[in-house]
């Protein structure tokens, strides 16, 4: 065998999903989409010729906008009370050579499509560089993780703390 020493992501990343795994408490809920809608939506916008945008890109708007209708949901975890968000701010997991970290796209439900298409794209960007400041992987409602661009149909996401939510989004399948 090779031995591959833990860099110091790898042993963060380790810690804070043990951690989270033990502590907070998970409960899991599925639920299935028809996204015919959503796709002739996407095909129409970029049809217009700017930047494309994704589905995951749509995907991060529409969790915005859930968590304005459900502000309950909209918190994260303090020792001495849940802080409840006027605005929110996703984290979405990036794969990198050293490990995942999850940029955090503030304001998510001021923003238009493409202001967060733009903005996703460059915070993964440099995130799979190693450019991120701390300030902009940290923080954050929730986070969403997407497995589908690999053809995972559904998974488990673990809870990032302080956080209170995960949103664990699969394939599109027809």
């Amino acid at each position: 065998f090779v031995e591959i020493k833990h860099s110091m992501m790898r042993k963060t990343i380790a810690r804070r999903l043990t951690e989270s795994k033990q502590t907070v408490p998970h409960f899991y809920l599925r639920a299935s989409c028809r996204i015919d809608a959503l796709l002739a939506a996407r095909k129409s916008i970029n049809v217009e010729g700017q930047e494309k945008i994704s589905v995951n890109d749509l995907v991060i708007r529409a969790i915005a906008m859930a968590l304005i209708e459900v502000p309950q949901a909209n918190v994260v975890w303090d020792e001495k009370a849940m802080r409840q968000y006027s605005h929110v701010d996703i984290a979405v997991a990036v794969a990198t050579p050293r490990g995942l970290i999850t940029p955090v796209v503030r304001e998510v439900d001021t923003k238009t499509i493409r202001q967060i298409a733009a903005e996703v794209k460059d915070l993964a960007a440099r995130g799979r560089d190693g450019k991120l400041k701390p300030e902009e992987y940290q923080g954050g409602s929730t986070s969403v993780s997407k497995l589908g661009i690999y053809g995972v149909e559904e998974f488990a996401a673990i809870i990032n703390p302080p956080q209170s939510t995960i949103f664990a989004v699969g394939a599109g399948m027809e």
